[in-house]
Parts: C-alpha cells; sequence; structure tokens
C-alpha cells in the first residue's frame, strides 16, 4: 500500500485550515507577528504542499507593530464559495482576541482584499456554507457563566454574503465536552443532513485534544458527542513520537474520501524546537459521527495515501539542500519578517543575486520591523550557511546569522569589529532581559563563512575565514516552546543591526544555505 511520511508541512505551521475546489486543495496556517502573513498552500494530493502566496501581503491589509511574536494573526480559516475564496482571522493582543477580520479573493494566491473588520469577540473564527447558500459564522469566548457552562462558549451568528457583515441574533451553540476546559477552535460540517460541530479542548500542549457535538438544526441545540475526546494523544506515554494533537479541519477528496489536517508537535526529551506542525489524518463517517485514524486510533508518521493520488514529494520536508542567492530581485515565500516588509533595509539582487542589509537600529528584541528575514527550522538535524561580506567600522554595527525562537530568546553569530577595529565574529545568547556574550573569535578578512548546525543535543556555531572555527554551542532546550513560552517554532535568517548612534552601514550575503540532514559545515563553502 503506498505511504506517505507525516508531518506534511513541517516547522512552525500551526492551525490548519482547508478547502478543496474541484481537484485542488488550498490551506492556510497561522502565522502571528511574521509577516507576509497567513501563508496559502496548494495541493493536489493532501500530501504535497506548495506555497502560493500569502492573505496578508500588503501593510494596509494589518498593523501588527507592537506585537508579540506569538501574537498576531491567529488560526484563520479558508473557504471557498460561488468563486470566491473567503479567510476569517483573529488578531491577537496581549493572547487575547482583540478584532476579527474577513479577507477576500478570486484567486488563492491573491491579491487578497484589504480586511473588513467583524463585530465579533472572541478567537478561532470560521465560516460555514450551508445548503442553502446561508453563511454562518462561528468563533469561541469568554462564557457569561463560566461557574455553571464552563469557562469557554462556542457561538454562531449569520454572515451576510452581501454585506460582509454579521447579521441577526447570536445563537450559544456549545460549552465543550471537558466543561473545566477551554473549548475552541470550532469548524461545522454536515453529513446526511446531521450538522457536526469539531472543536478543540484541553489547550494546546500536551493534553489537547478534538472534541466534537452534533444537531439536526444548524443553530442548536448542540449535543456533546460521548465519544470526547475523538482524536487525543494526551493519555500517551513520553515515547509517542507526535504529541499535543488537536484543532482540526476536515475536507473531502474527489475520491470521495474524508481526510483531517491537525496540529501536533514532535518532541525530543520532552521539549521541540520545529513548532506545531501539519498532520494528516484519515477520517470514517459513521452513524454515530466522524471516526479519526480508524485503524489505530492515533496520529501516524507513516500513513496510507489518499485513495487516487500517486506519489510526487511531499512529506515532513524536502529531503535535500537549499541555496538561496537571491536571485530575480525577490524573496521566496518561504521567508519572512517581523511585523511588516523590509523593503527599505533587506534588498534581493537582480541578476546578479545576493542580499544586501542595510543595518537598522531596530533591535531584534523590539516589537517593530528589524532589518531581518528568516525562514522556518523544518528538521531537528540540519547546517544553515551563509556567506557575508561586512566592513564594520565599530563594534556597535553586526551583521550575520540568527536562531530566533522569539524577541526575547534567540542567538546571533554576528560579524563586525572589536574596539580596536579587527574583524571578528561573536556568539551571542539572548534570554528575557539579558544578552550573554558566548564567545568571539577574530578572524582574518571581512568575508566570511558563518554556519549553525543542529542535532537533538542543541546548535552549533561555527566560522570560516579560510579554517573553520568552532565558537560555541547551545543546548536545543534553550530555543524550545517550553522554555520560551509562546506558539512559534524556531526561525533560521539573517540580520543587521546597529546602535542608533552609530554610521550607517551594509553587509552583503552571497549565498544562504539551508541542509536538512548535515551536522556540520562543508569545508568547500568559501
Amino acid at each position: 500500500m503506498p505511504t506517505f511520511a507525516n508531518p506534511v508541512l513541517a516547522g512552525s505551521h500551526p492551525d490548519p485550515s482547508i478547502c478543496r475546489v474541484g481537484e485542488d486543495f488550498y490551506l492556510v496556517t497561522s502565522s502571528f507577528a511574521y509577516y507576509p502573513g497567513l501563508p496559502v498552500f496548494h495541493s493536489r494530493d493532501l500530501v504535497s504542499w506548495r506555497a502560493v502566496g500569502h492573505v496578508v501581503h500588503r501593510p494596509s491589509q494589518v498593523s501588527l507593530t507592537g506585537l508579540d511574536v506569538s501574537d498576531g494573526l491567529w488560526a484563520a480559516t479558508i473557504r471557498h464559495h460561488a468563486g470566491t475564496f473567503y479567510v476569517v482571522v483573529t488578531l491577537a493582543r496581549g493572547r487575547r482576541g482583540s478584532t476579527t477580520l474577513l479577507y477576500t479573493a478570486a484567486d488563492p494566491a491573491g491579491a487578497w482584499s484589504d480586511p473588513i473588520t467583524l463585530d465579533a469577540e472572541g478567537i478561532d473564527p470560521s465560516l460555514f456554507f450551508d445548503d442553502d447558500g446561508r453563511c454562518w459564522f462561528t468563533a469561541c469566548r469568554d462564557a457569561a457563566h463560566p461557574e455553571v457552562t464552563g469557562p469557554g462558549e462556542l457561538w454562531m451568528r449569520e454572515l451576510d454574503l452581501q454585506t460582509l457583515a454579521l447579521t441577526g441574533p447570536t445563537h450559544s451553540l456549545w460549552y465543550g465536552a471537558m466543561r473545566g476546559a477551554w473549548v475552541e477552535a470550532p469548524h461545522l460540517y454536515k453529513r446526511d443532513g446531521v450538522y457536526y460541530l469539531i472543536a478543540a479542548e484541553g489547550g494546546t500542549e500536551h493534553h489537547h485534544a478534538v472534541t466534537a457535538a452534533r444537531s439536526d438544526t444548524v443553530t442548536g441545540p448542540y449535543s456533546t458527542d460521548p465519544r470526547s475526546p475523538l482524536l487525543t494523544h494526551r493519555h500517551r506515554g513520553a515515547a509517542e513520537p507526535v504529541h499535543n494533537v488537536g484543532h482540526v479541519d476536515l475536507v473531502d477528496t474527489p475520491a470521495g474520501e474524508t481526510w483531517a489536517v491537525a496540529l501536533g508537535v514532535r518532541p525530543l526529551e520532552g521539549t521541540h524546537t520545529l513548532g506545531r506542525e501539519v498532520f494528516l489524518v484519515p477520517v470514517e463517517w459513521t452513524p454515530r459521527g466522524p471516526v479519526f485514524a480508524p485503524d489505530t486510533g492515533r496520529v501516524n508518521l507513516s500513513e496510507r495515501r489518499p485513495v487516487g493520488t500517486t506519489a510526487v514529494g511531499g512529506g515532513p520536508a524536502q529531503d535535500g539542500p537549499v541555496r538561496y542567492e537571491f536571485r530575480g530581485g525577490a524573496l521566496g515565500p518561504e521567508w519572512n519578517s517581523l511585523r511588516g516588509p523590509v523593503d527599505d533595509v533587506v534588498s534581493p539582487g537582480a541578476g546578479e543575486g545576493g542580499l544586501t542589509i542595510r543595518l537598522s537600529p531596530e533591535p531584534l528584541t523590539s516589537t517593530g520591523t528589524p532589518a531581518f528575514i528568516a525562514r522556518r527550522q523544518q528538521h531537528v538535524h540540519l547546517c544553515a550557511s551563509t556567506r557575508i561580506r561586512f566592513s564594520a567600522t565599530a563594534p556597535a554595527q553586526q551583521a550575520g546569522l540568527a536562531v530566533f525562537q522569539n524577541h526575547a530568546r534567540y542567538a546571533t553569530l554576528g560579524l563586525t569589529v572589536d574596539a580596536a577595529g579587527t574583524p571578528q565574529v561573536v556568539l551571542t545568547a539572548r534570554e528575557a532581559a539579558a544578552a550573554t556574550r558566548l564567545a568571539a573569535v577574530a578572524v582574518a578578512d571581512r568575508e566570511v563563512v558563518l554556519a549553525v548546525d543542529s542535532d537533538e543535543s542543541g546548535y552549533t556555531f561555527r566560522v570560516d575565514d579560510g579554517t573553520w572555527t568552532t565558537l560555541g554551542s547551545i543546548e536545543r532546550s534553550f530555543f524550545s516552546t517550553e522554555r520560551a513560552g509562546g506558539f512559534v517554532g524556531v526561525y533560521l535568517g539573517l540580520y543587521g543591526t546597529r546602535d542608533a548612534e552609530a554610521d550607517p552601514a551594509e553587509a552583503h550575503v552571497d549565498w544562504f544555505e539551508y541542509a536538512p540532514g548535515r551536522v556540520g559545515p562543508g569545508q568547500d563553502q568559501l
């Protein structure tokens, strides 16, 4: 039997939502304070996904300035109806829902509209198009009487498709199967005349679970599926390779199968650095409702392929190394900045390639937009490296390679100068308000290769100015979500910073290479 490897989207791609149009599947995930926001992926087989664009790709569409890395754009839902794609999403501030935004497009690759602000409280919005063409908006919010019902409430209003405004009465749908736990991530489905409300409970960590309720009418009342939780790994031991399973969305294939996309993490010794990833799970419909992973009851790292599909690549991430030479004048869709565009400080080359970074006084610790671009880490075993040229004139000027968890927890391997003006590479770890210089080494030239390799134990930082030198290592758990908090995984990228008093300066990056499976940089890169 043909199989595929889970996750189907590796690295930090949380809260997946999916829809199908004909033979084409489209998927979005949360992006938090990274920009462009809400990546859109396309597939024909549910296994191999290709990035086609972002919902948020213009500063006018949302402001992320001032937000923590784990705030921003939370838990979008993508749907298609009558030739239009809809994405509805929460803008979060201070770990709470602030604004609910609705975007539309004729083509999921873009361009997407400026948002409509919906009169909706809470988080995790979703849309359901019924057979009669009416559209229903669902979300979760604090319950009015938590001592009676539990802390969370799933609620509904109709969305007027002409005005794109919520209309009519508010319907309280359900308070979850676990009355002591918050209920979130509601999605509605209709099967044989019955409405199924699928949700998530138990938080986003180890106790995460999929629960459900059903009703004969769209507005309820909904009764709890007594089988809840329908999918969870909270009862499994530490050796289980996938944890924190939940937040599902369902889709039917042209062959008549149903599959779920779910988030999960792959921890090592109790911590994970890659973030929450997208896993694909088979679903079987029964008279009692959906059965997730009917053969095993769990999310598997190896799973049978959807019927009618053939292997065309995909799996956890690309297998071979990728070298970015930044030709063509634009960054690829896998690259992100923080909270907004960086066109004024990061410039990809055109025909000649390379990348120019104009050092910014905006530090990586800020909640603004520093001179920083990065891509998700998608493998535990990898080597990331870059060749950089930079003629610093003061120690306050620095450019190089960053391993970034959030703006209060990251490490930099930067090319700069010491007080005497001698070129040096400095390894620095940032934890909360403290920045610790772990190592520094003088280099013979102002052009070097900087590298970091990752494995189960940690991240090792090296420099090559003709001879490779190891500056030091940082344990893997330092960058883990369990230690850092929040909702994101590690990003690997490039930065350029200077003090406000320091002179402007530029660094030039010849290339950046991401090499999965390789631990230790090559010896012939300079």
